[in-house]
């Protein structure tokens, strides 16, 4: 059972067990104040790109300087939402330095939040080229695959990525969900076979738990303010445990219900995480829009 130990955790914990009991109906528009709180931008992520901007303009400085305060700004540019400036100095990076395989796993990122999965590929494959122990980039091409309909393309990928720390229940997930789109049976066996080796006291372990019905969707949102830190870990957690759900509703073939959990995790504003990134595209899926052939001034 969970320990509440303040009035402010139980108004937190009253409005997850609110949002969890609108698993089989959509939620009413009244409800939607009950998204936590939006992170707001660092006030020190704001500094440091004005004083990497002034660095650019003004210093001299080599080629391989010039790409790295590049690539550390469009990560900056990255991490508060600013897509399209991020994107455009990763570009610049890889100009003054084409052998940086950090700058082509986040163009790869971009090009697969466009549209643009052949492109993303081919970034994704010039970072493993250039570093081939970089897991992310299996991460990320494994995704790019997914949601182009290359799902079983995409299991390999995954599998390694798993391989890499198999203890990271993340991994584990994605992984499911991926096999999932090609046989739900293998899925269920694969997860099955990896829980085990996970961490029971890692919060994160609740949702490959919750996949393996394990836990109900209550417990699972109950299980959120375990060990709860902060505002921001808050926030963490549920632009994670929003997506998750969503995917699951999804699988159980309430799209309504999925919907409105992809909004919430991108009204959390955890631009970084791999949730908050896809959720958007996530919505355009379930909207039967096309994914593919968006340029968006990216080349």
């Amino acid at each position: 059972m969970l320990s509440v130990k303040s009035g402010v955790t139980a108004l937190i914990l009253a409005l997850l067990i609110t949002l969890s009991g609108c698993a089989s109906s959509q939620p009413s528009s009244s409800a939607a104040w009950l998204t936590p709180e939006p992170l707001a931008v660092p006030y020190r992520t704001e500094l440091a790109i004005a004083r990497l901007t002034e660095i650019l303009q003004r210093a001299e400085l080599s080629e391989e300087q010039s790409a790295r305060l590049y690539y550390d700004r469009g990560v900056m540019y990255d991490s508060v939402g600013l897509r399209s400036l991020a994107r455009l100095d990763f570009m610049r990076a890889l100009r003054f330095k084409p052998d940086m395989a950090d700058a082509y796993n986040f163009v790869g990122i971009h090009y697969t939040l466009s549209g643009n999965f052949d492109q993303a590929y081919e970034a994704f494959d010039s970072a493993l080229e250039l570093a081939p122990d970089y897991e992310y980039a299996y991460l990320n091409r494994g995704i790019a695959l997914y949601y182009a309909g290359r799902a079983d393309l995409a299991v390999p990928d995954l599998q390694q990525f798993l391989q890499l720390r198999p203890a990271d229940p993340y991994r584990v997930v994605w992984l499911y969900l991926v096999q999932s789109d090609v046989s739900v049976a293998t899925a269920r066996q694969g997860l099955v076979a990896n829980l085990p080796q996970l961490d029971a006291t890692d919060w994160a372990t609740n949702i490959p738990r919750f996949y393996n019905g394990e836990l109900t969707e209550q417990q699972l949102l109950q299980s959120v303010l375990d060990d709860l830190t902060g505002p921001r870990l808050l926030a963490e957690r549920l632009c994670e445990v929003y997506f998750y759900l969503a995917k699951w509703h999804e699988a159980q073939q309430r799209p309504e219900q999925a919907f409105e959990y992809y909004k919430k995790v991108l009204a959390t504003n955890v631009f970084e995480f791999v949730e908050h990134r896809y959720a958007r595209l996530e919505m355009a899926r379930l909207r039967g829009e096309a994914l593919a052939g968006e340029t968006d001034g990216f080349h």
